[in-house]
């Protein structure tokens, strides 16, 4: 009787309990999932003497940590996000990386137009001030502004972005994006949007939403110059990526009213640092990088990823929009 090869999985992040057990459940056939107890290098490395596959968040996953692990064949990304993977290691290593495209589009989505209307109706300064026993309704008045009217400028244009659009038809908003490639005319038309250039979105969103992967053509693509083109009354959103922003910069046009206000998910360093000055602005609304941390994805991104896995595993092709390195022995779908 021959046993059955297990192909085992190394999940190397940290999740909640609630969410291993989902993704413990949706493990194939033929497959075991390992899950570490901390962050802790030593750990990961010890997982990797035996796995074949690396599922991840948020953890680096260096040119060491794949040259270590001697069986692996995928490394496979918990969304999209890969920046912290290193792509030319896993080349030269003929290791496959994949992402879960589109997984987690629509909980970003609406996670992007709550910190808009958070941000433009004051959230943060509201909620604390009736927790401390003020009242100051009449102040918010002065301060805060509707949605309705504004332009919304989107700066990258895949997924979530375009699910922010058409989110956004409902409040009445003018919308620009800008992105290397325009989208077809007909999807244009659809979610009623126009391309414009980077300097023309600057200059005439009231708000401005980061929907860019991180890359070195946009790292701190925000910066002095680009705030100082910016409306004095504009709003900045981030749900991609902290290092699209220099943050210094961001401090200093919040702190000079250079820039009305900002609703951040992500942060150049993450956890963001106990003394930032962010914390303490009351224009600010901040959130720890849970933009698609939403319990009804959890399954979604797992089913996802596992079926990515499986399908490499038994030579299938997986889909293009999911394939970041390409090993030299898979085919992907037409």
């Amino acid at each position: 009787m021959t046993t059955q090869k297990i192909h085992r999985i190394a999940f190397l992040s940290l999740m909640a309990a609630e969410t291993l057990a989902v993704l413990k459940s949706l493990v194939p056939d033929g497959f075991e999932i390992l899950f570490p107890q901390s962050n802790d290098r030593a750990e990961h490395l010890r997982m990797l003497e035996s796995a074949e596959y690396i599922f991840v968040g948020a953890t680096s996953i260096d040119a060491d940590l794949i040259k270590s692990a001697p069986h692996l064949k995928m490394i496979q990304k918990w969304g999209i996000g890969v920046e912290k993977i290193d792509l030319e290691a896993a080349r030269e290593n003929n290791i496959m990386v994949a992402i879960t495209s589109g997984a987690n589009s629509l909980p970003v989505a609406e996670h992007t137009i709550m910190l808009m209307l958070a941000s433009l109706r004051r959230l943060p300064l509201a909620h604390n001030s009736v927790t401390e026993g003020q009242w100051i309704a009449p102040k918010l008045r002065t301060i805060c502004n509707q949605l309705e009217g504004k332009t919304v400028g989107l700066f990258g244009f895949g997924n979530i972005a375009q699910a922010v659009a058409k989110r956004l038809a409902g409040f009445d908003v003018r919308i620009l994006y800008c992105s290397r490639n325009p989208i077809d005319a007909a999807i244009e038309c659809d979610l009623g949007v126009t391309r414009v250039d980077f300097e023309t979105l600057l200059a005439q969103s009231d708000i401005l939403s980061l929907h860019a992967a991180l890359n070195a053509s946009t790292k701190n693509i925000i910066d002095a110059t680009s705030l100082g083109k910016m409306k004095p009354s504009a709003i900045l959103i981030n749900t991609a990526r902290g290092a699209l922003i220099d943050e210094v910069a961001l401090v200093e046009a919040l702190q000079t009213g250079r820039l009305c206000g900002a609703g951040l998910d992500t942060f150049c360093i993450e956890p963001i640092e106990k003394d930032h000055p962010l914390l303490s602005m009351d224009q600010v609304v901040l959130t720890p990088h849970s933009g698609a941390s939403v319990s009804e994805v959890v399954a979604k991104i797992g089913a996802h990823a596992m079926n990515n896995m499986q399908r490499f595993e038994q030579g299938l092709p997986l889909d293009p929009s999911d394939i970041i390195v390409m090993p030299r022995s898979i085919a992907v779908i037409p």
